[in-house]
C-alpha cells in the first residue's frame, strides 16, 4: 500500500500499521498486568485484615461468646483444617477453569463469611463459620499465586511468587495499626465488618479490571488424574517436606515469639509488640527480594538451602543470646530469611513440571505447609509446657531447618537431571 507524506513524496505504509497494531497490543498487555498485579497483591491484604482479627481481637471475641481458650482454639483449627483440605482441589480448578475467577470466588466468600462472622453471638455458629470460611480462603492461595506468576516470563516467575504474599503482610501491618484503634472506638464486630465491607468492594473491582494473560492457544486440559499424577513425581515430595518445613517455622515464629519475649526476656506486650512489628516489616521486603535473588541466579535451590541454614543459626541463637540488642538482630536477620526463599519453592515444582500444572502444585505443596503450620505450633507450645522454656522448641526448629538444608540439595539435583532431560528433547 501505498500513499504520500506531508511533502508530497510517495511513501509505502505496508508495515506501519502491523507495528502500530503491535504496538498498541504491547502496551494493553502492559497496562493488563500492572492492573491485575496490583489488583491481586491488594485482594491478598484481605485475608490477614479479616481472618487475621479474629485473632488480634480474640480476648474480647472470647469475652463477647463466653469462649474458653480450648473453645477459641477450635476457631483457628476449623479454618486451617478445611482450608489446608482445599488446596489441592482449589489448585485442580484453577487449572481446569482458569485462575482469576476462583481468586474472585476466594475473596468474595471469604470477606462475606467475615461480615457475617462479625454478626454472630454464638460458638456453635462461628465455628461454622470458620470451616466454610477456610475453603474460600484455599480459593484464593493457589489460584492468585497461578494468576500473578501467568504474567511474568518463566525468568522472573520466582520474583512473581515472591511479592504475591506482599499484601498479606502488608495488612497484617495495616490492622495492627489501624484495628485497635477502631475497636477501642467502635468494638471489635464493627472493625471485622468494615474490612469486610471495603474487601467485597476490593473483589468487585478485582473482577471488573483483573483479566488472565491471553493465551497462545486453548487451555491444555486436565483431568482428575492429573492431580493424583503429582504424587510419582520425587519433586513434589521433596518439596512439600521443604513446605512443611517453611511454615512450620514460620507459624512457630509468628505465633509463640512474643511469648518468648515476655516470658523468657522479661520484655512488657507493648515492646513485644514493637519486636514482631519490626520483624513483619522486614519479612515484607524479603519476601519479594528473595525471589529477584533466585531469578538473578538461576538456582532457586540454593536461596533455599541457604535460607534454611540461615534460619538454623537464628533459631537457636534467639534462646541463647542474653543482650536486647542481640537479640533484636538475631530477630531481623531471622525475619529476613523466615521467607525469603518463598518463590523460589513454589517456583521449583512448575519449573521442572510446566505451567500446565502450576495450580495443582502448588496446592499440593501448600497442603504440606499448613499440614506443617499445625504441627510446628502445637508441638513447640507443648514442649514449652513439659521443659518450662522455649530453647528445647526452638533447637528442635534448627534441628529441621538442617533436614530442610539437606533436602534442598536432594532438589538441586532431581532440578539438575530434569532440566538435562528437558534441554535433550528440546
Amino acid at each position: 500500500m501505498r500513499a504520500f507524506d506531508g511533502s508530497g513524496n510517495l511513501v509505502s505504509t505496508a508495515k506501519s500499521a502491523p507495528s502500530a497494531v503491535s504496538a498498541l497490543s504491547a502496551a494493553s498487555l502492559r497496562r493488563d498486568r500492572i492492573t491485575t498485579v496490583a489488583l491481586v497483591v491488594f485482594c491478598q491484604s484481605f485475608p490477614a485484615l479479616t481472618f487475621g482479627g479474629i485473632a488480634l481481637f480474640l480476648p474480647l471475641i472470647r469475652a463477647d461468646l463466653q469462649m474458653s481458650f480450648a473453645q477459641a482454639g477450635m476457631l483457628s483449627a476449623a479454618s486451617t483444617l478445611t482450608y489446608a483440605l482445599g488446596q489441592i482441589p482449589a489448585g485442580y480448578l484453577s487449572d481446569r477453569f482458569g485462575p482469576k475467577r476462583l481468586f474472585f470466588i476466594g475473596i468474595l466468600g471469604s470477606t462475606v463469611l467475615s461480615l457475617s462472622f462479625g454478626l454472630i453471638h454464638a460458638l456453635e455458629f462461628a465455628v461454622i463459620n470458620q470451616l466454610v470460611a477456610g475453603v474460600f480462603r484455599a480459593l484464593m492461595f493457589a489460584p492468585g499465586l497461578s494468576l500473578m506468576a501467568s504474567w511474568f516470563p518463566l525468568e522472573r516467575r520466582a520474583t512473581a511468587m515472591g511479592f504475591y504474599v506482599v499484601g498479606g503482610f502488608s495488612g497484617n501491618i495495616l490492622l495492627s495499626l489501624v484495628g485497635p484503634v477502631l475497636t477501642n472506638h467502635y468494638g471489635w464486630r464493627f472493625t471485622i465488618i468494615f474490612f469486610s465491607v471495603v474487601g467485597i468492594g476490593a473483589a468487585l473491582l478485582y473482577l471488573t479490571f483483573g483479566k488472565e494473560k491471553p493465551r497462545a492457544g486453548p487451555r491444555p486440559h486436565v483431568g482428575m488424574l492429573d492431580v493424583f499424577r503429582l504424587f510419582r513425581y520425587k519433586i513434589m515430595w521433596v518439596c512439600g517436606g521443604i513446605q512443611f518445613i517453611r511454615l512450620g517455622v514460620a507459624i512457630s515464629f509468628n505465633f509463640w515469639l512474643p511469648s518468648l519475649l515476655v516470658a523468657d526476656r522479661g520484655l512488657s506486650i507493648q515492646q513485644a509488640g514493637l519486636v514482631v512489628a519490626m520483624g513483619a516489616a522486614f519479612t515484607v521486603l524479603s519476601n519479594a527480594l528473595g525471589g529477584y535473588v533466585s531469578d538473578r541466579l538461576k538456582n532457586p535451590p540454593l536461596v533455599i538451602g541457604g535460607s534454611l541454614a540461615a534460619i538454623a543459626c537464628t533459631s537457636t541463637l534467639l534462646v541463647l543470646v542474653d543482650s536486647i540488642p542481640a537479640l533484636l538482630v538475631v530477630v531481623a536477620i531471622n525475619a529476613i530469611f523466615l521467607q525469603f526463599y518463598f518463590g523460589a519453592l513454589f517456583f521449583e515444582p512448575v519449573e521442572v513440571l510446566g505451567q500446565r500444572v502450576a495450580g495443582m502444585a502448588t496446592g499440593f505443596s501448600n497442603l504440606f505447609a499448613n499440614v506443617g503450620a499445625l504441627t510446628f505450633a502445637y508441638t513447640l507450645g507443648v514442649v514449652k509446657d513439659k521443659a518450662g522454656t522455649f530453647t528445647w522448641g526452638f533447637v528442635g526448629i534448627s534441628a529441621a531447618c538442617v533436614v530442610g538444608v539437606m533436602l534442598a540439595l536432594v532438589l538441586a539435583r532431581i532440578r539438575t537431571r530434569a532440566l538435562v532431560l528437558k534441554g535433550q528433547k528440546n
